[in-house]
This record gives C-alpha cells, structure tokens and sequence, in this order.
C-alpha cells in the first residue's frame, strides 16, 4: 500500500525574546489552521513560555517537546518544540532581561544550525530585543547580522513585503551619514540581484524592479546633493539592464512607493533604513513581513518589534506571524523524494 509522498519543507520557528509578544504570535500563528497548509514548522524556543502564551490569548494548544524536527508530529493544534530550557519560569512580561536576550540569540543559533545541516529548509523568526540581547553580551546591530554570523555570509539583504509593495534595502542598521558613504555600484548591483533572484524563487519570472534615489527628487539634474546617484547608482543599473534585469532608476522615492503601490514595480529598491520601512508600516505593517535574502535558505520575519508594553495581555496581533510563515513556505524549496 503507497502513501503520497510528503514534500512540505520543514520550518525552524524561533520564539523571540521571552519578554515580549513572540510567544504570543509564535503560539497564535501555530494553532491556526492554516499553519501546516504548506511546511512542517518546529519551533526553536520554550514550551513553558509558549503554553503560557497559549492561555494568555485563550488558545488551546498542545505544546510538545520534542528532541529534533524529525520527532514532530504535525497535528492541528499541536505545536512542537526544541527546547533548549534557557529561561526562568517566573520570566516578567514586558521587561529588558538578559536571560530573555540570551535565550533569544541561542534560539536563533539553534535553527541556523539546522539549517546548514539540511534538516530545515527555512527560517521563520518572532522578534528578539536588541537591547536585552546586546544586554547578555551578545552585540549584533539586529536580527539579520545574527544570521549572516551564524550562517557565515558576508552580506545579505533585508527584504520587506506587504499585500502591496516589497522593498529590499540597499542599507539597514546604521546613521543616514554613514549609509550614504557606504552606498556604491557594487553594493547596489548586488542588492538588486539578490531580489531578482528572491521575486524570481517566489514565482514572478520577470521583475520589476524600481530603484531609489539617494536624494529629493533623485538629485533634480544637480540641483539637490553632490551628483550621488551618477555616481553612485546609475553605473550599478546600467551593469544590471545589459544582464537582462529590468532595474529602472534612479528613482525619486516618494514616486517609486506610489507606482509601487498601484502595481507599476514588483520591487523597490530603497538605499537606506527609513527610506524603505516608513512606506511599508503605512501600507501595511499587519500583514508585513521582513524576508532576509543572500542566506543559504530563506528567512522571514514580523514586521514589528517585541512590543514589551503589550506582551502577556494575550492582545497581540499575530496576523504578520501567519503571513511570515507562509511565505517562508512559499519561499522555501521542496523536499526531493529520495531514491
């Protein structure tokens, strides 16, 4: 007798800082009934946290330890998890802890780890708290380094995408002065290719991808900056046209988001922090996702932050949690039938 065959990809779910809501949205996205439609998630965090989480927003849940992804048993309602029994149970809600840092950045170490050995195909991760992880001596500017030092990549790209734009940042997590000196061709010819590469793996076979300027305006001919998208950014597109990427720019910013919005570009390519995430909270930071692309496997995330005034009150909003799940399914490769 032949059973078909089970190609969902196996998802490491890390719970986040323990102080904040990614119990809540880690336990909400997993006992929701979508969560096993397309992956197999595993949760990389703590079963007491998550039980709590559960009855905090009034869930039944059946949370399970298990030893490893191939232990899991994915059944509505049940959630499975590696834990590695880093946090006190009488963790506080809501407040800056080292424990809760620690374990956040372990929990993290935990599913690079599984990744790299093949035995999850992607990443799924609640928010951790930078301050609490730098706080356990830990010091990474944020989520996406943690994960290029685990994983041992350079340089990666931050990703965010919502119902109506997605947007990949040339620049993350440092000053305006320090992006600006740090933007050129190279960097910016490589960010585009790593989100050609990231559209193309989510099913559009041709992008369209608008490209930023650094400057009001996109430098007004000369009149506003010192000539930095000439030099800085026009060279990186003209590289990318003649290799067939449809990488249009550069851009003024406030008209890229808008032609974006109405569906003109697949993607925009914003140079620094703010200039990519204040469109994209405004258009739709529920259901936004943050997708870290240049890893090994895909990573997805919320798109907020660990919300410490909230967390415990069981009034966390977990729709970006279910939606970072299912693209990291979406995203994520197939497993082969093995001969």
């Amino acid at each position: 007798m032949s059973t078909e065959y089970d190609d969902r990809p196996f998802i490491a779910v890390t719970m986040g800082d323990g102080a904040g809501i990614g119990p809540e949205v880690t336990v909400g996205a997993l006992v929701h009934p979508s969560a096993y439609a397309d992956s197999r998630p595993v949760v990389v965090g703590d079963a007491h946290r998550l039980r709590l989480a559960a009855e905090a927003l009034g869930l039944a849940a059946e949370v399970v330890t298990v030893e490893g992804v191939e232990d899991a048993v994915f059944a509505p309602g049940r959630v499975n998890v590696i834990d590695p029994g880093l946090l006190p149970e009488n963790l506080a809600w809501g407040e800056e802890s080292a424990e809760a840092g620690n374990a956040a950045y372990h929990y993290v170490r935990i599913a690079c780890e599984l990744a790299s050995a093949g035995r999850v195909q992607g990443i799924c991760t609640a928010p951790l708290n930078k301050s609490a992880l730098h706080r356990a001596g830990h010091i990474y500017p944020g989520h996406t380094e943690l994960l290029a030092h685990f994983m041992g990549v350079e340089e990666v790209s931050m990703m965010l995408s919502t119902p109506k734009v997605k947007v990949i940042h040339v620049t993350t997590h440092i000053g305006l002065i320090d992006a600006i000196r740090k933007i050129e061709p190279g960097l910016v010819e490589r960010t585009v290719r790593r989100g050609d590469e990231a559209m193309k793996r989510a099913g559009v076979a041709q992008p369209r991808i608008g490209v930023c300027a650094i400057n009001p305006h996109a430098g007004e001919n000369g009149l506003f900056g010192y000539g930095e998208e000439a030099e800085k950014i026009t060279p990186a597109i003209e590289r990318l046209q003649a290799d067939g990427i449809d990488a249009r720019g550069p851009l003024p910013a406030d008209t890229a988001f808008f032609l974006a919005g109405r569906g003109d570009y697949d993607l925009i390519v914003a140079m620094y922090h703010d200039q990519g995430h204040g469109p994209v909270k405004v258009l739709g930071i529920e259901a936004g996702v943050n997708i870290t692309v240049g890893l090994p496997v895909i990573r997805t995330s919320v798109d907020h932050g660990t919300a410490f005034d909230i967390a415990g009150k069981g009034i966390a909003d977990v729709r970006s949690m279910i939606e970072a799940l299912r693209q990291a399914a979406e995203m994520s490769p197939r497993l082969a039938l093995q001969q």
